[in-house]
C-alpha cells in the first residue's frame, strides 16, 4: 500500500464519479484498489475504486462507516455501487492529512502520538456491547480459509482477552487522519471494523510505525495510547496479522 508517485490510469467508472473534477491519486492497495481526491466546484470528495474479491468488500465499509458515525469521526458516505468486477465509494472529504502524508512523515513524533492517542479514542468511544460485527480471532481465521488461506495451528489458541473493544481491523498509520495542530482528527478505512481485543489493534497500529516512520517508534505509539506493551499479545496478533 503506498500513495502513487508515478501517472495513474484513471478508471473510467471513477472519471464518471467525478463529473468534471479535478482527480488525484492519493492511495494504491496491493490488490489494485484505488483511491482519488475530487477536487470540484460541489466540495472535495474521495472516491474508492476497488476489485471484488477483497478480504473485506466496500458494502461492508459503507455499513460499518454508517454505524460507527454517530460516536466517531469518520468519512460521510455520499454514494455506493458496483458491477460485476468492481465496486465503488463516494464519501465527503475530511479536513487534515493521512498520517503518513509527507509532512507527517517528516514529522514521526506528532504523527506516532496522534495514531495511538485516536486508536485509544475509537476503542473508548464506540459502544462494543451494541456493535453487530465482529473482528475476532475465530472469525479471521475463518475469513482467512475462506480465500484459500491456511492459519497455523500455533495461532488458534488466542491468548485470553485483555480488552474487548470495536476494533479498526486495519489500524495502521495510513488510516488516521491528523489535524493541522498535530492531533489525531478522524478515522477511514473501516471495513474490517468489529469487536475483538484490543492489542489485535495496537499490534498492527504499532508494527506499522515502521514501515512508515522507520525503525524506533512502536513503543511510542503504545504509550501514546495509554498502556504498558504487552510483548507476548503483540507477537501472536502480528503473527496473526502476517498469517491471514
Amino acid at each position: 500500500m503506498s500513495i502513487p508517485l508515478e501517472p495513474i490510469a484513471v478508471p473510467a467508472r471513477v472519471q464518471v464519479l467525478a463529473a468534471g473534477a479535478a482527480l488525484t491519486p492519493v492511495w494504491r492497495n496491493n490488490l489494485g484498489g484505488l483511491t482519488f481526491r475530487a477536487c470540484g466546484a460541489g466540495g472535495d470528495r474521495y472516491i474508492k475504486w476497488a476489485p471484488r474479491g477483497d478480504e473485506s468488500s466496500l458494502a461492508d465499509e459503507v455499513t460499518r462507516l454508517r454505524w460507527a458515525g454517530p460516536f466517531l469521526r469518520v468519512p460521510e458516505v455520499i454514494e455506493y455501487g458496483g458491477d460485476d468486477t468492481h465496486e465503488w465509494l463516494v464519501t465527503a472529504a475530511l479536513p487534515g492529512q493521512s498520517a503518513v502524508a509527507p509532512h507527517w512523515v517528516a514529522d514521526a513524533a506528532t504523527a506516532v502520538r496522534a495514531v495511538g492517542e485516536g486508536l485509544r479514542a475509537m476503542h473508548d468511544r464506540l459502544p462494543v456491547l451494541d456493535c453487530p460485527f465482529e473482528w475476532s480471532v475465530a472469525s479471521r481465521i475463518e475469513n482467512a480459509a475462506d480465500r484459500g488461506i491456511r492459519v497455523p495451528d500455533t495461532l488458534r489458541e488466542p491468548p485470553p482477552i485483555d480488552r474487548l473493544v470495536v476494533c479498526h481491523g486495519d489500524a495502521c498509520c495510513p488510516n488516521t487522519l491528523i489535524g493541522d495542530d498535530g492531533r489525531w482528527l478522524a478515522h477511514v478505512d473501516l471495513g474490517q471494523l468489529g469487536t475483538g481485543d484490543r492489542w489485535a489493534d495496537i499490534a498492527v497500529a504499532s508494527m506499522s510505525t515502521e514501515w512508515n516512520y522507520g525503525p524506533g517508534w512502536e513503543d511510542a505509539l503504545i504509550e501514546a495510547y495509554g498502556v504498558e506493551p504487552d510483548r507476548p499479545r503483540l507477537a501472536y496478533y502480528r503473527e496473526l496479522w502476517n498469517a491471514t
